[in-house]
């Protein structure tokens, strides 16, 4: 009789499993797995892992502030153009607008990252042109030598070489996407002819051009900034007018630096109540203002106060004439000093907003005591830039803290 067999099935093997034992009767067939625990990194991959990760931040903290100086380089030449100086009254309005929302003061630098890119785009664009200047100097000083000669047409010649190629290697760059490694990499160029013959490159670069422009939001930051113009403006322009007419008649300028003073004690809080809201009458509400104030006093007397110290340094620049060239350098020194107030206010406006019950009275009535002083001290000072200022009296209406820079342009 024929031997008889019996079919064990084991099933199929997980990769990477161990067979533990082999299948007996009892095990119907079935053999018995173990499966590996996930390899555990060791300590040169762990160090390699953290290395990495602590490298991939530097660079992260590196290009944050390097897109924070971008932007305030930038805000600087915008404050310096007529018309165009709304843009940068805008952006700090909505700096503080979203720093009351969020009561985070890192959300005051909005874009700073894009501000990093297109900084470093222009800044490695300028490095590559520092060759084009040289060649273009020699080639200059050769046809000085020897107009017409061969050594001046060769040099002519290579300078508009050099301008072709360093040309179309920034734009290769930029049509990339404008990152720093592209600038430096020299084969640009071949992957914008690939792009193009594989064709909708035109569609996609016009899409993509549209969107960054769209994303500056221009219209916005402009209106913004036009608005909080308007109502810091009527709030100052009684005011400084009555003390500019002090110099004629001095009760006049008495009572003038008075309500200026008290128009003071408001206005900052105003106007970033009125970008917070997006709403004009929001700067008029007064008596929100000072139910605000009530919910956190010493924040605001804080921003108050560093609000005026910081708008002061810039009275300084105006005793001379500043020429057009450099006209951007004040309105940098404006930028760099502002700014921070407006995150400051920003600060104190959202703690008052997440609170639902006034502070106790102590800190209410002491909260108010650095008002005062600090408003007297900056009318005073205010009143004294008129003789100093090249402007002269109408150096008075030159409200850095709360409107927008003025040109500094030398007649």
């Amino acid at each position: 009789m024929a031997d008889s067999y019996e079919l064990h099935i084991e099933p199929a093997r997980p990769h990477g499993a161990v067979l533990l034992a082999e299948p007996t009767p009892d095990d119907a067939g079935t053999a018995l797995l173990i499966h590996p625990l996930p390899e555990q990194p060791g300590p040169i991959r762990w160090m390699l892992r953290l290395s990495g990760r602590l490298i991939g931040g530097i660079f992260s903290i590196l290009e944050w502030l390097f897109g924070a100086l971008t932007l305030m380089v930038g805000l600087a030449v915008l404050a310096a153009l007529p018309v165009v100086q709304f843009l940068s009254l805008g952006y700090l309005l909505e700096a503080g607008a979203r720093v009351a929302r969020s009561g985070r003061l890192r959300d005051g630098f909005i874009g700073a990252r894009l501000a990093a890119r297109v900084g470093g785009a222009a800044a490695a664009s300028w490095l590559l042109l520092l060759p084009v200047r040289l060649i273009a100097g020699i080639a200059y000083s050769a046809q000085v030598i020897e107009p017409g000669g061969d050594t001046a047409r060769a040099w002519r010649i290579g300078l508009i070489v050099l301008i072709a190629f360093t040309a179309l290697h920034i734009v290769a760059a930029c049509a990339r996407g404008g990152r720093l490694r592209y600038f430096v990499w020299p084969f640009n160029f071949v992957w914008l002819l690939r792009r193009l013959f594989r064709g909708g490159y035109y569609t996609e670069a016009r899409d993509a051009t549209w969107d960054f422009v769209a994303s500056l939001r221009l219209p916005y930051y402009f209106w913004l900034g036009f608005r909080g113009f308007v109502a810091a403006f009527a709030w100052l322009v009684i005011p400084v007018t009555l003390l500019a007419l002090g110099r004629a008649v001095p009760l006049l300028g008495f009572v003038g630096a008075l309500a200026l003073a008290w128009v003071l004690l408001y206005l900052p809080f105003l106007q970033l109540r009125m970008a917070t809201e997006n709403r004009l009458a929001a700067a008029f509400e007064l008596r929100q203002a000072r139910r605000e104030f009530c919910r956190a006093p010493w924040a605001y007397s804080i921003a108050f106060v560093i609000t005026l110290a910081l708008a002061l340094p810039l009275y300084l620049l105006k005793i001379e004439v500043v020429p057009a060239e450099a006209a951007w350098l004040p309105s940098l020194i404006f930028i760099m000093f502002i700014f921070p107030a407006r995150l400051l206010t920003g600060w104190a406006l959202s703690r008052a907003r997440r609170r639902d019950t006034y502070r106790h009275w102590f800190f209410r009535w002491t909260g108010r005591l650095p008002f005062i002083p600090a408003a007297l001290i900056y009318v005073l000072v205010l009143y004294f830039t008129q003789y100093t200022s090249w402007n002269g009296v109408w150096s008075l209406y030159e409200q850095h803290a709360f409107l927008v820079p003025v040109p500094f342009f030398g007649m």
